[in-house]
């Protein structure tokens, strides 16, 4: 069916007061939080900040809704300006999930390998292929942060290897270090669907038995690995850096991505001084932190 969208700018400040404004009040089926970086911005754990930088709020209306209805609510409400920046635009009617899917190629990352979606012909059988369609939890490989984390590990020798995925969402990293050799992969994260992601993952492609998964308040106390990836966010990098570095055994290598550019060099500080650390890989506005301990 054909729908409206109604776009609005806001701020960290005010976006979620107005998200929910649109919802209970000005009758949007939906909203969408979009930060500065055009990146959904995901519902967060209790107590950690849902928002940051300058925030669009894209709502979904019927198409027979009366925008003009909404956009005098809109300017009745004590929290937007009678003069506030918007955009009303009608949606083609199509069918979405197919369109989504026709635009959803194989990639190749690095010289090896690849990310196959399942319904798409894979490009070359003889190479290191991933199959991965989009689910519960982040990572398909179209987002900057996961390129960077795969372009690294195929550069790297993991013959044998035992590595841990830090943040595994849906297991691509976990999965692509399998296939590109690793003996052993852990994969850790705080949400229970991205473990059920990441097995059901590794299921589809065969590695379910060198795989392991775990919340972490259940993984083993003396955790260590050859090798570390963590694509997560600035901040977790930051909050929990003790708790990575730990991770990493001897001589292991560690990489780090979810960072902005111009975040790299705060980032870097809380590693520098256990690790030597590579010149920093930049791709579009995100970045990859890497180093040995």
């Amino acid at each position: 069916m054909p729908w409206i969208q109604l776009k609005l700018n806001a701020t960290a400040e005010n976006a979620e007061a107005i998200g929910d404004f649109l919802m209970e009040d000005a009758g949007a089926l939906s909203v969408t939080f979009l930060d500065a970086q055009d990146t959904p911005v995901f519902e967060p754990l209790p107590g950690e900040t849902r928002l940051w930088g300058d925030t669009d709020l894209v709502a979904l209306y019927d198409a027979e809704s009366d925008m003009t209805e909404v956009l005098a609510i809109l300017k009745n409400s004590p929290l937007l300006a009678d003069d506030f920046a918007h955009k009303v635009e009608q949606l083609e009617d199509k069918d979405w999930e197919r369109e989504w899917m026709d635009n959803f190629h194989p990639m190749q990352f690095g010289k090896r390998l690849w990310i196959c979606p399942s319904w798409r012909e894979v490009q070359d059988p003889d190479a290191v292929n991933v199959m991965l369609d989009p689910g519960l939890a982040f990572g398909t490989g179209t987002h900057p942060t996961t390129a960077l984390c795969l372009e690294w590990l195929d550069g790297q020798d993991l013959t044998g290897k035992t590595v841990i995925d830090f943040g595994c969402g849906s297991g691509i990293l976990a999965i692509a270090a399998i296939k590109l050799g690793a003996a052993k992969v852990i994969g850790i994260d705080i949400d229970p669907q991205a473990i059920l992601a990441s097995r059901d993952n590794a299921e589809r492609n065969g590695v379910a038995d060198k795989l392991e998964l775990f919340l972490p308040q259940d993984q083993p106390a003396d955790l260590s690995a050859d090798v570390v990836v963590a694509n997560i966010l600035a901040g977790p990098l930051r909050e929990l850096s003790g708790v990575i570095k730990s991770l990493i055994r001897p001589n292991g290598k560690l990489a780090m991505s979810g960072i902005l550019a111009t975040q790299a060099d705060d980032v870097a500080t809380y590693y520098s001084n256990d690790l030597t650390l590579d010149p920093t890989e930049i791709k579009e506005d995100w970045c990859r932190i890497s180093g040995s301990k």
